[in-house]
């Protein structure tokens, strides 16, 4: 989180814009000073990772803002269509890869975004038209439910790094 003071008495728009981009950086944080191994490691049954989660969150940046908000197919963007696909892992994703992957679709959405209003809507397939102001409050929870996730995964890989001894 900025260790600025948030202005808490801004217009909507750069509410939503701040509270998201505080959200981005806690998604990025979350691979903060671990080692590949780490970021990789599935602690819980599901397909989740710290790693997979920053690929998901640059995959739900796409799905919203690239797909959903310009109406553009997600075949056309690459997206897959299924979420789970989201979270898995390639052999070429590492730390820094997926960083700069999350980087260039938070970037990519924020140039989308600046040329819509808050009342522009785009067709989702399930939801039908969404808002960008949806979005907006969909992706901020979206993202600080998934920092929540990678906090608890950090907490267990740095105990059981304390009591081996390692990291």
């Amino acid at each position: 989180m900025s260790s600025q003071r948030p202005d808490t008495l801004a217009a909507e728009r750069k509410t939503l814009v701040d509270l998201l981009a505080d959200n981005r950086a806690e998604i990025l944080g979350l691979l903060d000073g671990l080692s590949e191994e780490q970021v990789r490691r599935r602690l819980v049954p599901s397909l989740t990772t710290l790693l997979g989660l920053v690929k998901h969150a640059a995959f739900a940046e796409r799905v919203w803002f690239h797909a959903t908000l310009t109406g553009t197919p997600r075949a056309d963007l690459g997206i897959p269509t299924d979420v789970d696909a989201s979270f898995r892992l390639d052999e070429q994703d590492t730390i820094a890869s997926v960083s700069e992957e999350f980087r260039e679709a938070t970037a990519a959405s924020d140039r989308i975004a600046l040329d819509h209003d808050l009342d522009d809507t785009g067709p989702h397939p399930r939801l039908g038209e969404v808002s960008l102001r949806w979005m907006y409050v969909h992706m901020i929870e979206e993202l600080a439910r998934h920092a929540g996730h990678g906090d608890i995964l950090r907490e267990q890989l740095l105990g059981a790094a304390e009591t081996t001894g390692a990291g």
